[in-house]
């Protein structure tokens, strides 16, 4: 009996807060997002249902975009699979979704180089330091899209979303 009242609280409060927030919440309801594909030359994330390109969006880079990222602090952009594993809506950045780098891989290149093989590669927005506007590969090593690219984004991609990166 107290599962019932428990949803019908939790749904409430739900509300509440997003009455408060004063915005919209926004839902996708297209097609399941099942793989994206980055390809760093051509400076292009690609989002794909199977065989089916969905979206195609301009992004920016690691400041040191050619190359696979090796070691922390290298300012470049992986390269490789992985998934996204992780969502953050308070982001220093506008929203912002975690890829799985480094995976064993990368942790062993680096380790037999005595490295660090960094972390924290996402995909986000701009800035949330008033920085906004478009630059050429600004990013630490992960990837930029604008506030409204990444909304989307946000929205159509789930947590174990395979990310295949190119050079």
């Amino acid at each position: 009996m107290n599962y019932p009242r428990r949803t019908l609280l939790a749904g409430g409060a739900a509300l509440a807060l997003s009455a408060c927030s004063g915005k919209k919440v926004a839902t996708y309801n297209g097609p399941e997002v099942t793989r994206l594909q980055v390809v760093k030359s051509r400076r292009k994330l690609y989002v794909f249902n199977g065989h089916t390109l969905l979206e195609d969006y301009k992004i920016d880079l690691g400041s040191a975009a050619e190359g696979p990222k090796r070691f922390r602090g290298d300012g470049k952009t992986p390269e490789g699979t992985y998934v996204i594993d992780r969502r953050n809506p308070r982001s220093s950045y506008h929203l912002s979704i975690g890829i799985s780098y480094p995976n064993q891989d990368d942790v062993a290149y680096a380790n037999a180089f005595g490295q660090d093989p960094g972390g924290d590669i996402f995909i986000h927005g701009e800035p949330n330091d008033g920085k906004k506007g478009r630059r050429k590969d600004w990013t630490a090593g992960c990837i930029a899209l604008t506030d409204e690219e990444m909304e989307q984004i946000y929205l159509m991609v789930r947590l174990g979303t395979p990310i295949d990166i190119y050079a």
